[in-house]
């Protein structure tokens, strides 16, 4: 079938070993699935070895990719094979090429290795013998010397990948990664390449932590999200008779209608809720927010928070690369409150959030997030401050927000709210727990007034520590929290008519 000079007709690639090898041989993805199904061989269920048919996840997944992935999963769809067989075709087709996969653990490493030393194994012998010949077996290494190619599975530390230009990296449960295999990664990232393939992979666990950040911030560092929910694994499912499932509740038959589930499908579900109780969010996700729990006591209802994000529906607008969101524009002569919350604006650091509310509905209208230096924040909030009819802006004025008060007033904005001749918003170990309690009461009683998913996520890994005190879970943020806090305090407060005449005094 295949020989030393061969011809693999099925996938129309003319491959010679030796010095004709080709230098550059793209594989469209076509041609490339075509391999995949041609060559590579899994273990199925039952023991036995069959080619490698992509299911519904991993075609998806070959939909939408980019040179930069990041993938949030239920647990066992395929993902890492159907990566690790991609990865494999490149490593073969590309002379040159180096790929490193790394799992989180020993154990897991020698499983994938397992996998990918299937597909080299039961590739046909003349390809085998011939091109792809390997030097080096064993010892998580695959060394294909006629081709000047290797394939490496490592287990996350902080010596994964050093030394080495990886052109295709694979990072597997990131999100159960140690500290070691933490500090890692930046190393791994940079290793790759602009125009090599990096996917970090993993099934969640807990609102914080490296994977947690890196899903968080995905637009903002040019990462491709991908989320595949339980439904996606044709396994998934509890064979039931016509009458033994009953009726139906509210959130089934929803959830049945959005993504055309089965009986079977919600059976399992049913199963799975009773098994797991509170992991099954994580286990075997739904959405792209529940699945992060939260570790710790919630500070806010969790049902309104669900409540919430059903209700959210895309932005009317977006600006500035995405950093600005607006739901509802100014309207007429209606007034509004921005709470700011802001913060040093390193790229590594926290966020600054400014979240505008209507002061009389309290309904949220836009949101400003990202990272900004206090001069742009401040240019940035006098901006949407106008548009919003001159709308009073509340500056948390602990930190950092000295330095944005100061921008704004150089910028000429002067309807800033003050606490008697002082300007801004002093958020304290007094007044911290009642602003808390404030943005609760609203999110538990009118939780269709919130938009952001960004906001409702923070809700979500909003927690109580073990000191009593309240913040964001280890690896999560709260600026938006904070920033949307200080507008319904300032809303509550009902001083800011007071503080608005003071500015026009001021201003003559």
């Amino acid at each position: 079938m295949l020989g030393v000079n061969l011809e693999h007709r099925k996938a129309g690639l003319h491959y010679k070993a030796g010095r004709d090898f080709p230098q550059e041989l793209e594989i469209p993805p076509q041609m490339r699935d075509v391999l995949i199904g041609c060559l590579l061989k899994v273990r199925s269920k039952d023991r036995g070895l069959v080619r490698l048919v992509p299911n519904r996840a991993q075609l998806e997944f070959a939909r939408r990719c980019t040179k930069r992935n990041i993938v949030l999963k239920a647990r066992q769809l395929g993902i890492t094979t159907y990566v690790a067989a991609r990865y494999f075709v490149h490593t073969i087709t590309q002379p040159g090429t180096m790929t490193v996969q790394v799992a989180h653990s020993q154990e897991s490493a020698e499983e994938i290795f397992r996998i990918v030393h299937r597909f080299e194994e039961n590739l046909p012998e003349a390809l085998r013998n011939g091109a792809l010949y390997t030097s080096h077996a064993n010892v998580r290494r695959i060394v294909f010397s006629r081709l000047d190619s290797e394939y490496r599975i490592e287990a996350a530390d902080e010596n994964a990948g050093r030394g080495l230009t990886i052109h295709n990296l694979h990072c597997s449960e990131v999100a159960r990664w140690s500290r070691a295999g933490v500090e890692g990664l930046a190393s791994l990232r940079a290793a790759v390449p602009k125009e090599g393939n990096i996917v970090l992979e993993s099934t969640p666990n807990g609102a914080g932590g490296l994977f947690y950040e890196e899903w968080q911030r995905a637009e903002e560092t040019g990462y491709t999200k991908h989320f595949f929910p339980w439904w996606f694994g044709d396994d998934y499912k509890e064979e039931v008779g016509a009458d033994e499932l009953g009726p139906l509740t509210e959130e089934e038959a929803e959830l049945a209608a959005k993504h055309q589930l089965t009986k079977a499908q919600i059976a399992f579900r049913r199963k799975k809720k009773a098994e797991l109780r509170g992991l099954t969010a994580q286990e075997f996700a739904e959405d792209p927010v529940a699945c992060f729990r939260a570790s710790g006591e919630s500070v806010f209802d969790m049902e309104a928070i669900d409540e919430a994000l059903q209700g959210c529906g895309e932005p009317l607008t977006t600006r500035d690369n995405g950093r600005l969101a607006v739901w509802f524009p100014a309207q007429g002569e209606k007034r509004y409150i921005v709470g700011v919350d802001p913060a040093g604006g390193g790229c590594d650091g926290d966020y600054s959030c400014a979240e505008v509310i209507d002061r009389e509905t309290g309904m949220q209208c836009a949101e400003l997030h990202g990272h900004f230096p206090p001069a742009e924040l401040a240019r940035l909030v006098a901006q949407v401050a106008r548009e919003y009819n001159g709308a009073l802006v509340a500056v948390e004025r602990n930190n950092h927000g000295h330095a944005v008060l100061a921008n704004l007033r150089h910028e000429g904005f002067g309807n800033l709210y003050r606490e008697g001749h002082q300007e801004g918003w002093l958020t304290s170990a007094v007044n911290r727990p009642s602003m808390i309690e404030n943005l609760g009461a609203v999110l538990r009683t009118a939780p269709r007034l919130f938009h952001s998913r960004l906001f409702l996520g923070e809700c979500r890994t909003f927690v109580r520590h073990a000191d009593g005190s309240t913040g964001a879970a280890a690896g999560a943020h709260d600026d938006a929290v904070m920033a949307m806090a200080v507008a319904y305090a300032v809303r509550r407060a009902g001083t800011w008519e007071g503080a608005e005449r003071e500015m026009e005094l001021v201003s003559l």
